[in-house]
């Protein structure tokens, strides 16, 4: 008797507004696959027009996994998203189905994919660094996590004071940089394939533009409202997102809606470019062009390439 074919791992990669979202679908509906989210937003209930996320009439019938999971109040981490995703895998897999994820969370997608435990967390510890970061600041915090680990604070926006924290917690109660426990390069499973939507710069900030001012054209001052009503400011995690930050700073009137909308499209253009830092270290991603005639067919033959037997 053959050994039972078991289908790969397809991650979708590359900057936002590059297309992923489309070949995702295209590759899940020739593969006989369902869509497995890598946005670490994308879990929120009502964040939907500032992330971009696929109204169900877009998603052609495909079955999608982790949208719309947790309300913008709840905190999510890359930890708890790894067990998430890996168990969604596992059930899509189970019923002889393809996982095709995709999203814009760089560290979310090599969390699952690849080898990586997360080290420990100690609330003492994370409570102090907190308590300092609230009398600091974070940009004051994120330079004492150069002087201890410059890598670290490298990777680290000086704002992102939750990633701050998270690092110089991990250093102190590991001993090691924070660097050393990111993910290794080396799949979970062998039976993986990661393609990566290759776009030159030009045209993708031409449609970050574009993107953007469709979402202010298309309700985003509202739909950030709503979502501040709901707890949003509250949300360590989902207040932090693109787009949702300028609309807060819009409303509470500390910008004007133009600049609003242009603060947006130069941070979502920053992004991308962290994104591709990030994805362009991996030298296991198959590029393939985002206005190749035959970028589905090539992506088909990328993940045939894969060995799938177990």
């Amino acid at each position: 008797m053959s050994a039972p074919v078991i289908p790969p791992v397809v991650a979708i990669v590359g900057p936002t507004a590059s297309g992923k979202t489309g070949l995702s679908l295209a590759l899940a509906e020739r593969l006989d696959g369902e869509i497995v989210n890598t946005d670490a937003m994308a879990v929120y209930r009502g964040m939907d027009i500032g992330i971009a996320k696929p109204v169900p009439a877009e998603r052609r019938g495909i079955p999608h996994h982790l949208l719309d999971t947790l309300s913008v109040r709840d905190p999510a981490t890359v930890a708890e998203f790894q067990i998430w995703a890996r168990a969604a895998i596992a059930e899509i897999r189970s019923r002889g189905r393809s996982p095709v994820l995709v999203g814009g969370s760089a560290l979310y997608t090599r969390a699952i994919v690849d080898r990586f435990e997360f080290p420990g967390t100690d609330p003492a510890v994370r409570e102090r660094w907190e308590a300092e970061a609230e009398r600091l600041g974070s940009a004051a915090l994120h330079a004492r996590l150069a002087e201890v680990d410059p890598s670290a604070a490298a990777s680290i926006l000086p704002d992102n004071t939750r990633r701050i924290v998270r690092a110089l917690e991990v250093v102190e109660i590991t001993g090691r940089p924070f660097s050393a426990s990111l993910p290794e390069l080396t799949y979970d499973d062998p039976r993986t394939v990661q393609i990566g939507v290759e776009i030159d710069r030009p045209t993708l900030d031409a449609r970050i533009e574009r993107r953007v001012a469709a979402m202010f054209d298309d309700g985003l001052v509202a739909e950030v409202e709503h979502l501040l009503a709901q707890g949003l400011r509250e949300g360590r995690t989902a207040s932090r997102a693109i787009g949702y930050q300028q609309v807060i700073a819009h409303l509470d009137g500390e910008l004007g809606l133009d600049e609003a909308r242009e603060r947006t499209v130069v941070a979502t253009r920053q992004f991308a470019r962290r994104q591709l830092a990030w994805w362009r270290k991996d030298p296991r991603i198959v590029w393939l062009p985002y206005d190749a005639p035959d970028l589905v067919e090539r992506a088909v033959a990328a993940v045939g390439a894969v060995r799938t037997v177990a």
